[in-house]
């Protein structure tokens, strides 16, 4: 796929998710079959460029390409300043947020709740494209603020206008948050009125829903972000059933432990050890969810202080499962008698 300049190996994108998409964990994806993964975003202010949390968020080293980095902000000279920032250290796409729903963002009149002002989107977008001549922007954004002001038809004709290289749609409003179903019907609309490539995202959790989004919006991809937490295999997995028509079998449970093992060694040398068992803790439930016994082993195991005790737990964990079945088998699969 062609998206802003790069080739892709395919049209699959992580969704840049707040707390989530790390370095680590972006770059397990793409080994996973992601064909580009977003950061989580970045702020614009300026004051905020040495913190910490922010050097991280925007570390970027030994991924692998194209490196994509969110940001977020209602001032366009601020956005266009951190658009400038972020290129120079080594952002390959710049990505805009106006797709957050969270009140935090949009109190201050960021994320989706940009969307009620369309003519300060047009001044963001234009004052973003300026200050990186040289580098592709994209936006992600909302159908809309509310159900009954889904302006994202609008919006994108304003992104196409303003040189924006491709969208990316969630399929609710931000009035929705996460709640609901996804609709598709704004997306599909939205992709016959640009020619600039279209992402589809929301609740695309399987092979078979990416499948049917691709043919329902006529989309040129689909971003995947809370189905890949604790499954980042589901890349791979729409790879290949785009490619064939066929679902791969489930992987096999030493495998899932190698990935986690490497996943968390990424996440301790990442975060430092009491940070980086910490934010494990959270990647290691979402690895266990549904597997038969995990709801008991994510309780001991939450209290658990160290990298070596959390390290022991996941390989006792993982290792009690292969004796029962050599491929992972969640709950839902299980006859009632079995998974009780």
């Amino acid at each position: 796929m062609q998206y802003a300049g790069f080739t892709l190996r395919n049209n699959l994108f992580v969704a840049p998710m707040a707390g989530v998409t790390d370095r680590p964990f972006r770059q397990l994806c793409k080994k996973l079959g992601a064909g580009v993964a977003v950061s989580e975003m970045v702020t614009s202010n300026s004051l905020l460029y040495g913190s910490a949390k922010t050097r991280r968020r925007a570390n970027h080293e030994g991924e692998v390409d194209p490196i994509s980095v969110q940001i977020a902000g209602a001032d366009p000279h601020m956005m266009a300043e951190a658009a400038r920032y972020n290129a120079d250290s080594g952002a390959q796409i710049i990505d805009i947020n106006m797709g957050c729903p969270a009140k935090k963002v949009c109190n201050v009149m960021a994320g989706s709740a940009l969307m009620q002002d369309e003519p300060l989107v047009a001044r963001i977008l234009e004052a973003v494209v300026a200050a990186v001549p040289n580098t592709p922007v994209t936006l992600k954004f909302r159908t809309g603020w509310n159900r009954e002001h889904r302006n994202a038809p609008m919006i994108a004709r304003i992104a196409e206008e303003s040189g924006i290289r491709a969208i990316a749609i969630h399929g609710r409003t931000r009035a929705d948050q996460y709640m609901g179903e996804a609709e598709y019907d704004t997306i599909a609309h939205v992709k016959t009125l640009v020619k600039i490539p279209v992402i589809a995202n929301g609740d695309i959790t399987s092979p078979e829903k990416a499948k049917y989004v691709l043919d329902y919006t006529g989309a040129d991809g689909v971003m995947i972000g809370r189905a890949a937490q604790g499954r980042p295999w589901i890349f791979r997995e729409t790879e290949h059933y785009l490619r064939t028509g066929d679902l791969m079998p489930p992987p096999l449970v030493s495998e899932i432990l190698q990935v986690c093992r490497e996943h968390l060694a990424d996440l301790y040398a990442f975060y430092g050890e009491d940070t980086g068992v910490k934010v494990a803790r959270k990647h290691i439930s979402w690895y266990t969810k549904g597997l038969v016994g995990s709801a008991a082993f994510r309780r001991a195991m939450n209290q658990l202080p160290d990298v070596g005790s959390q390290m022991a737990a996941v390989e006792d964990f993982f290792g009690q499962l292969a004796q029962q079945d050599a491929r992972l088998r969640y709950e839902e699969d299980l006859p009632q008698e079995l998974a009780a």
